[in-house]
């Protein structure tokens, strides 16, 4: 009989752990099911995921209200970039050519630049650029005069460009600058008589913004302003002069 009860009451015992197992994994089941969307979670890379509702499905899994990519822009900052373009001369800007007694106003001109650039900050950069002008006359077609300069120039951001907000550093998309700086190049006026000679530029001043297109491409649109020291400025001029040089650019900077 002894025998007969302990047996009764081991597959009493083993028979309520299983029911408990039971019981428990259905209601582990309807638990996890509670707080979390079967759909969601069950969407596939192409489709957009669905919010889990509940504590658990919003700790457990990422879902598309846990977090707002398009809000989030992580930015590596660089520390050199390459900038090239061009741009127009302004000659309502520029100070007038004097030709046989008669001064004549700027019209047409263009320029074209290259440049290399170091950032020294979130603020401050610095750049070295090659720049290559041709300025032509109301009423002069035949005449144009050509210059070729080497400047450095000292830039500071108005808008810092990156922000770092704990471990997610964000960029700005648009960021106005200023710049000053010197240089120094040759000219030649075509035609006869022409002032030719050694030019320095001090000082050159620039006002512009940058937008972003990408994390590493942007585009500078900027007025150039350029004090020119030489040989005057025209046809049948005296040695030495000053004059005042305006542009609008427009270049397509590159970090790396």
């Amino acid at each position: 009989m002894k025998k007969i009860s302990y047996l009764g009451i081991i597959i009493a015992v083993f028979g309520t752990t299983v029911a408990d197992a039971a019981y428990s994994n259905r209601r582990f089941q309807a638990e996890v099911l509670e707080g979390l969307d079967y759909i969601g979670a069950r969407a596939t890379i192409d489709e957009t995921p669905v919010a889990a509702p509940g504590e658990l499905g919003l700790e457990v899994y990422e879902t598309a209200d846990a977090v707002q990519t398009d809000e989030i822009q992580m930015y590596v900052p660089t520390s050199m970039y390459v900038r090239m373009g061009g741009g127009l001369n302004l000659g309502f800007a520029t100070d007038k050519a004097l030709f046989n007694g008669t001064e004549y106003e700027a019209s047409g001109g263009y320029t074209a630049q290259i440049g290399l650039g170091w950032n020294l900050s979130s603020y401050v950069r610095t750049e070295i650029d090659f720049q290559t002008m041709t300025l032509k006359f109301s009423d002069l077609d035949d005449y144009q005069a050509n210059y070729q300069s080497i400047g450095g120039m000292l830039y500071f951001d108005l808008a810092r460009r990156y922000v770092q907000t704990g471990d997610v550093t964000r960029r700005r998309t648009f960021v106005p600058f200023i710049g000053v700086g010197a240089g120094v190049g040759a000219y030649e006026f075509e035609g006869a008589s022409g002032a030719n000679g050694v030019a320095i530029i001090a000082p050159r001043a620039v006002l512009g913004a940058n937008i972003m297109l990408t994390d590493l491409l942007g585009i500078d649109i900027a007025y150039q302003y350029q004090m020119v020291i030489g040989d005057g400025f025209g046809w049948d001029v005296r040695d030495g002069g000053v004059d005042n040089i305006s542009n609008i650019m427009a270049t397509i900077r590159f970090n790396f």
